[in-house]
Parts: C-alpha cells; sequence; structure tokens
C-alpha cells in the first residue's frame, strides 16, 4: 500500500495499490466517487454530519466528491460543502487538497472540473459512479471534451469487496446490536399490539443500540405480508422480524422469530428446516471456496426438503451496501452479474444468507445471518435467539 503523499505524510485510509491496480484494469485514469457510501469509503469513514439524513438544501442538493488519480495519491481531492470548512479545521478529511466551497451539484461539479483541469493530459478517461450522479452535474461534466467518462460502480466494489479489521468490527457491532434489539423487542409483544406496533419498538431498541434504524420486514400470523401494518397480534401467532440497522455507515441485516406464547412441536420442526439449509450454506463459506458453492450448498439442501415448493434461499455479499460484493448468484432478488460464483472467497468478505419457509397455515418463517470469512472458516456476528423467541408475557402465563 503507498501509505504516504509526497511531501504531505499523510496516510491513505485504503489501500491504494489495489485501486491503481483495479483503475489499470478498467483503463481509467481519474476516479470521482460522488456515491455516500463510497465517500465515506474512501475518506477513511468520515460522513459529514449535516447532511447524515437528508440530502437536499435549497435549489439543489448536497454532491461531495472524492477524486483519485491512478498513482497519485498525492493529488486526491474532496469537494465539500462549505459548512465542512469546520471538518477541515478539524483534520476530518484527509486528502491531501480540500475545496469546501459548495452548495449543491453545479458549482460541486465545477470544483471537481477546475480540479482535473490541473491534472493535465493524464485525466482523460474519467470513470464515475453513473447511478449516483445526478443528471444536472453529469450533462455539465460530460459536455467538457477533455474527458471520456466511464461507468467505476464495479472498481469501487471490488475495492471494498474484502473488509479491513476495522471494517469488520463495525460489522460485528451491526448485527450484534441489531440481534440484541429483536431480542428486546420480541419480549415486548403482546396479544393486540398492532405490526406498527412492534416494528416502532423495534425503532427504539435500535436506537438505544446507537443504530441508525433502516428497515423492518415484519410478518405475523398466518399471514406472508411483511409490510407494517394495523393487524393486531393474536395469542399463538408467529412473528418474523427482518431488519437493516445501520452502526456507522455498515448494514446489520438479520431476521429472528418470535412466538405469542410456546412454539409447538410443528412450529419447532419447520424452524429446524429453515436452520439445516442455513447450516448447510455455512459449512461451504472459507477462504478459497468458490462464491458458488455457497448458493450450491443451500439449494441442495433446499431440493432435500419436504417444503422445498415454499422455500426461498439466497445469499449475497453485504457491507456499507446490501447485496454487494461478493456477487453469487444471478438468480437472487437483486438482479446482477454473479461475478464471485466461479473465483475464490477472500477473507474479510462479509456475506448474508438467508432461507425463508412460507408455510401456507404457520405462517412467514425466516433466519437470516451475517457470516464473516476468517482464517479457515467463518465467524457469525449475532448469531444469537436463532431459536423460538418468547414474549415475557407468554411466559408469564404459561409459568415460565
Amino acid at each position: 500500500m503507498n501509505d504516504k503523499f509526497g511531501k504531505t505524510g499523510l496516510k491513505a485510509p485504503f489501500d491504494t495499490d489495489k485501486l491503481d491496480r483495479l483503475m489499470d484494469e478498467a483503463g481509467l485514469d481519474v476516479l470521482i466517487a460522488t456515491s455516500r457510501h463510497n465517500v465515506q469509503y474512501l475518506l477513511g469513514g468520515y460522513r459529514f454530519f449535516f447532511f447524515d439524513v437528508m440530502e437536499a438544501i435549497g435549489t439543489s442538493r448536497y454532491l461531495p466528491a472524492v477524486i483519485y488519480q491512478k498513482g497519485h495519491p498525492e493529488n486526491a481531492a474532496y469537494i465539500g460543502n462549505r459548512m465542512e470548512g469546520f471538518e477541515r479545521e478539524l483534520g476530518s478529511i484527509w486528502t491531501p487538497i480540500v475545496e469546501t466551497a459548495s452548495w449543491g451539484t453545479i458549482d460541486a461539479i465545477g470544483l471537481v472540473i477546475d480540479h482535473l483541469g490541473k491534472l493535465g493530459g493524464n485525466a482523460r478517461r474519467v470513470g464515475i459512479e453513473a447511478g449516483f450522479m445526478p443528471a444536472d452535474a453529469k450533462d455539465v461534466l460530460a459536455g467538457h471534451s477533455g474527458f471520456e467518462l466511464c461507468e467505476a460502480h464495479f472498481v469501487l466494489e471490488r475495492l471494498r469487496a474484502a473488509k479491513s479489521p476495522g471494517e469488520i468490527e463495525l460489522i460485528r457491532q451491526a448485527s450484534e446490536r441489531v440481534v440484541d434489539a429483536m431480542a428486546a423487542t420480541f419480549k415486548a409483544c403482546a396479544p393486540g399490539m398492532t405490526k406498527r406496533d412492534i416494528v416502532q419498538r423495534l425503532k427504539r431498541e435500535e436506537h438505544e443500540r446507537d443504530l441508525v434504524f433502516e428497515y423492518c420486514l415484519i410478518a405475523a400470523g398466518t399471514s406472508h405480508n411483511r409490510a407494517p401494518s394495523d393487524q393486531r397480534l393474536e395469542e399463538g401467532d408467529v412473528i418474523s422480524l427482518d431488519s437493516g440497522g445501520n452502526y456507522r455507515g455498515y448494514i446489520g441485516d438479520l431476521s429472528r422469530m418470535g412466538v405469542l406464547g410456546e412454539p409447538d412441536n410443528e412450529l419447532c420442526e419447520l424452524l429446524d428446516e429453515v436452520e439445516t439449509i442455513q447450516q448447510a450454506a455455512r459449512r461451504a463459506i472459507r477462504p478459497g471456496a468458490l462464491g458458488g458453492d455457497v448458493i450450491a450448498a443451500g439449494e441442495a439442501a433446499v431440493k432435500t426438503s419436504v417444503h422445498r415448493t415454499v422455500l426461498d434461499f439466497t445469499a449475497h455479499g453485504i457491507g456499507l451496501v446490501s447485496h454487494e460484493a461478493p456477487r453469487l448468484t444471478a438468480r437472487g432478488p437483486v438482479p446482477y452479474a454473479p461475478y464471485d460464483a466461479d473465483r475464490a472467497l477472500e477473507r474479510g468478505m462479509v456475506i448474508s444468507v438467508e432461507t425463508a419457509l412460507l408455510h401456507a397455515t404457520r405462517g412467514y418463517i425466516k433466519l437470516e445471518d451475517t457470516l464473516i470469512v476468517s482464517d479457515g472458516s467463518w465467524e457469525a456476528p449475532g448469531d444469537s435467539c436463532r431459536r423460538w423467541n418468547s414474549s415475557d408475557c407468554s411466559q408469564a402465563k404459561s409459568g415460565l
């Protein structure tokens, strides 16, 4: 890794050698990151607090940008909002060049163009994130004949594919806190509560654990509908919680099951079926194994189940983005080419494994786990509460 940027003495928060190699393979001279997740990654975790929730301002929107020239980290620049001058004074931004003079998309992209012009003739093929650059800014950039714009999403995704120890710790914290919040929520469930009530309780529990609540897919009773609603819970109802909680930008995305009462033998057997598939997929996860092996192992276990026609299994990468690298299958819910299906898993990759059973009379039963590829195998943060979770009121009624 290139640790120093000429006379600046600053250190990169990412592997510049790897980025240079990826850019070379893609034929890119310069890269412009404008998505909030990639800006955060390239800045070593920095996110401007003022726009952490909403990006609209005045007649435009916040548009941060990190500019990186292949082989020249000393020319790296950050284009930010005028109020980020405070952060600049605090030394929160590592890039040797920092411009905090923009309010909207057009003045931000103007500062980007100014910086590209200073790089001279070595900045002709410019990589952008087309899906994360506003149309007005892209039009201005494309209007300069000196630049050839290329897609850089893949380069940035591969740069993030294997997580650093610091990132792994953030994912571990996110996962464990989400499951802890779910455990507390299940205990508080009671007959008469609505699905909206439960989601609001989970949101509060996640906030208390320093998580940013992103969503909760919730199913209850015999329904497979997972939208929060005014459906009221009854004694004996099953509850499926599938929630994403964000910890400092990294996602904890897990699913656990609860019941208002005690699970009967059929419910235990159904959850065991789901668990069997989850464990089969886990056994395929290790450094050097092909990404497609994880999918093949889970799908093979589905085929042996008596409930195979109502089982839904998939696995995908997760980190700053849900469904990011490694890309394991083209048959998942989010469509993309299975780039990693025939490539080896690497230490530090993070995989979400999920299996759902859509039973006609017992409801929606699902487990989703986070697996970190580690030396020789995997670790599973937040790997608790994977059996049936009962509410406190139900335990009190049964004398437990």
